[in-house]
Order: structure tokens, then C-alpha cells, then sequence
């Protein structure tokens, strides 16, 4: 097979086109079991290279056959629907193929992602000397920032490694990936606080006042506090104004991880969510969740850049040859080999300016006020979640949330997951694709309502 590249497009534009009218005729692709997977489709590679047309079989059937995350049947994660703009400067990046270690390799790609990082600190209201980069995605932001705050308390550490008992907090909804970040920082698990939530999944800041001074007078080191805006469940905002206030009072790092709800920085309508952002030192939001941008697009901002310097930066003469650290951004970056993640959220900015971006959030927003409605006016649902979140949790009936959850995905009916708070567990829809509409959600219910009725002898209870 010819190493052709307009062949290859054209080869796509053909895939491209039939995927997107599958998706339109069929929301969700054909179940698969795991166990079943290479019987269905020919995945073996070879010594010797495929027939074209089998390839070319093989190819379609791969992709028709794999979840369908764009799609209005799709409310399965944290991301969902895509953004024209957005996949188009992600295939033009992939075309480029520029690493974004260097201004030399990248060129006016570099002013693509700086000028990004320098809206984004405008937005939260950096005005120390601001800098960020584009992780591989929001765990590597969380983890990034372990490592600025670590370095921050101690610069020996770079050398030396640990002396002190350093202690982090966060909430007990934070993301699973602080307790991975404490592993890989050598700060090992156990020296993550977990601190308790309120009734609305929000971090109780006294309890983290409480369990901070309850360190100090054991003689251990907090350096770091990690709030989050969105959790991962029920999309609760933590209280980063009451929170911030904490941390300058023990001198410590404060992150805002808001991978899920942190883009809510683009409207002026529930920024508020977000009161006290500016007194963080970093924050991260993930555009690939909310905004519709091609995973994965995760963007890191700290109110000093020195800090990223510090942390990351490196010599190395065959690299970094040409022009300053300005303009070199594996200086601030973790990864040296870097895909330009940049280019796909600004071909969608440029394009619909931020007012645009602001009005995919706020649309989301009232899909998540619509759905809530849906259950609260309804006898046969029970609300677990609460306003200003982009996660409506419910349970229906009697219905066990995993089994019908499961059933739904198996039967090719409609992707949605399920979550646990306070040792209950319930379904989980999210509201975070900005193509659907009112329709959408209800088509979601009533999908929901048709299938147990149909099926209702065969879904679980609880008691």
C-alpha cells in the first residue's frame, strides 16, 4: 500500500462522511461484548500488509462500531458534541505535525498558545507575571501543579528530594487523579487530606481550617490546597473565596481544578461559581468538556510563570538553541515532545469570539435547569443533585441505577452513567454538549421511561 497522502484524505473524507451519516440514522453503535471483540472485527496485525479493499472494509467497520461520543444518544462522560472549528484546527495541527518545545519547530504556532494562556489569565484576573501551558489533560494539570506547589515550598527538593512531612489537601470529591499525583510526586498518598464535604458535595472550608492547624500542631508541613470547580459527580463548586482565604493565612498553594466547570471563566452569568478565582495560583479547565474541542485540550495557568520555570524548565543544548524562554514553552511544560493542543481551541475561539464560547456554557447551563424541572415535577424521580450544576442525579422508580444503566448501553438505547454521594447511588446525566436542545433531553427521558416500562421485569430494584 502506496504512502500517499491526498489518497489518504480522500480516503477520509469518505469515512468522515459516512460516520456522520450513521451517526444521524444510528446515535449509538451496535454493543459489542469484550469478549467478542476480535471475532467482530479483523484487529490482527500482520507480517504482511492488508488487501486495500480489506483495509479499507476493515477501517469502516472499526469506526461505525465505536462509540458514538457526539452523538444526542451520548451523556455518558465529561465531554460530548464537537465543534466544527475545533476538529478543524485539530486536523490542521495533525497535518502540521509541529512539536511545541521550541520556536524554531513551531513558529507562530507558539504565538497561537501564548496568546490563548494570556486571555485565559485575563479572564480569571491574573495580574502578577502569568504564564501556563497545555497538559495532556486535566490529571496532568492536578499533577503539575503538586509539583510547582511542592518546589515552592522548597526549592531543595528539585536536588535533594523530600526532607519535610509535607501535607496536601483536597476534597473527598476531588478527582481520583490526587491521589495519583501524590504517588508520582514522592509525596506517597497518605500525606493527602481528604477533608469532608457539605450537604451540596462542596469542601467544608472550617473542617479544612480545623484539620490544618490539627497538622501544624503535629509539626507537619501543609504547602498545598487543591479546590475544585466542578466535581467530578455532582458538579459542585467549592467555596474558592473562603478557601483562598485559608491558604494566604498558612502560606499555602492554592489550585483550582476546573477540568469540568472551570469554563465557566467565558460567562458572566455564573463566573460567580468561580468568586475568588483570582487569588489562586493556578487553575486549569478542560476545553474538550465543555466547549465541544477535540479531546483532549487541557489548559494550566499559574499567576507567576517563575513557578513553571522552576519546576520544568531544563537545560539542553541540543533543544533549546535558538531564541529565549519566552519562546521556547518546553521550558514551562512538562512533556518535551508536545502535539500543538493549542491550535483546535483557537481556530474555535477566533472563530466565535468569546461571547460565542460564552454562549455554548450558558445554553448548557439551561439544559441542566430544563432536565432538573424534568425530575422535580415528576413523581417517578427522585433528585439527588442540586441548581448551578451540570449533573442532573436521579434515580427513577425503583430501579437499581447501575443495572438500568447498564441495560440501556447494552440495548443500544442511550449512554449514560451513574454516580455515588453521601453512600447513595444514582444516574448521572450531564448536560455538556452544547448541540443538544430541550428536545434532546426529553427524547433522553422518555428513551429512559420506554425501555424500563418494556423491560421492567428484567432490570433490578432496590429497596
Amino acid at each position: 500500500m502506496q504512502n500517499n497522502i491526498q489518497e489518504d484524505l480522500k480516503l477520509f473524507n469518505k469515512l468522515a462522511n459516512d460516520f456522520l451519516k450513521e451517526e444521524k440514522l444510528k446515535p449509538l453503535s451496535n454493543y459489542i461484548k469484550p469478549e467478542d471483540l476480535y471475532d467482530k472485527i479483523d484487529l490482527a496485525l500482520n507480517d504482511y500488509p492488508a488487501i486495500d479493499d480489506d483495509f479499507k472494509k476493515t477501517l469502516h467497520q472499526l469506526i461505525l462500531s465505536t462509540p458514538k461520543s457526539s452523538s444526542k444518544y451520548f451523556f455518558n462522560q465529561l465531554f460530548g458534541g464537537r465543534h466544527s472549528k475545533g476538529i478543524l484546527g485539530d486536523l490542521l495541527a495533525v497535518l502540521l505535525n509541529n512539536s511545541m518545545a521550541t520556536y524554531k519547530i513551531s513558529g507562530p504556532q507558539v504565538g497561537v498558545e501564548k496568546e490563548i494562556i494570556k486571555k485565559v489569565c485575563d479572564l480569571i484576573g491574573y495580574n502578577n507575571k502569568p504564564g501556563g501551558t497545555f497538559p495532556t489533560g486535566g490529571s496532568m494539570s492536578n499533577f503539575m501543579s503538586l509539583i510547582i506547589a511542592r518546589d515552592n515550598k522548597n526549592k531543595e527538593i528539585i536536588n535533594k528530594g523530600f526532607k519535610d512531612n509535607l501535607i496536601a489537601y483536597t476534597s473527598e470529591n476531588a478527582h481520583y487523579s490526587m491521589a495519583k499525583s501524590a504517588s508520582f510526586s514522592g509525596l506517597g498518598k497518605e500525606n493527602v487530606r481528604y477533608i469532608k464535604c457539605n450537604e451540596y458535595g462542596q469542601m467544608d472550608f472550617k473542617l479544612l481550617e480545623s484539620q490544618i492547624k490539627n497538622d501544624l500542631d503535629n509539626n507537619l508541613v501543609p504547602f498545598y490546597i487543591n479546590a475544585t470547580a466542578g466535581t467530578t459527580v455532582l458538579c459542585a463548586f467549592d467555596n474558592i473565596e473562603e478557601i483562598s482565604k485559608i491558604s494566604k493565612k498558612h502560606n499555602l498553594w492554592l489550585h483550582v481544578d476546573g477540568a469540568f466547570g472551570g469554563a465557566v471563566i467565558f460567562t458572566d452569568k455564573y463566573k460567580s461559581l468561580v468568586q475568588g478565582v483570582e487569588k489562586s495560583d493556578s487553575f486549569c479547565f478542560n476545553a474538550h468538556k465543555t466547549l465541544g474541542v477535540p479531546l483532549s485540550t487541557s489548559v494550566l495557568v499559574v499567576n507567576d510563570v517563575k513557578c513553571l520555570e522552576t519546576s520544568f524548565g531544563n537545560k539542553a543544548s541540543y533543544l533549546y538553541q535558538t531564541h529565549d524562554n519566552d519562546y521556547n514553552l518546553g521550558q514551562t511544560s512538562f512533556e518535551c515532545g508536545r502535539r500543538n493542543n493549542a491550535l483546535k481551541l483557537w481556530t474555535m475561539w477566533k472563530s466565535i469570539g468569546t461571547r460565542g464560547i460564552s454562549q455554548i456554557i450558558n445554553h448548557e447551563f439551561d439544559l441542566a435547569d430544563f432536565a432538573r424541572d424534568y425530575v422535580v415535577n415528576n413523581d417517578n424521580y427522585k433528585l439527588y443533585s442540586f441548581e448551578n450544576s451540570l449533573s442532573i442525579c436521579f434515580n427513577y422508580k425503583k430501579y437499581d441505577p447501575i443495572d438500568l444503566c447498564s441495560k440501556l448501553y447494552e440495548n443500544n438505547k442511550v449512554m449514560v452513567g451513574f454516580g455515588y454521594f453521601n453512600k447513595q447511588c444514582f444516574i448521572r446525566l450531564v448536560t455538556i454538549n452544547g448541540e443538544n436542545s430541550k428536545k434532546d433531553i426529553l427524547n433522553f427521558f422518555k428513551t429512559l421511561e420506554e425501555f424500563v416500562e418494556s423491560n421492567k421485569d428484567l432490570i433490578k430494584k432496590i429497596k
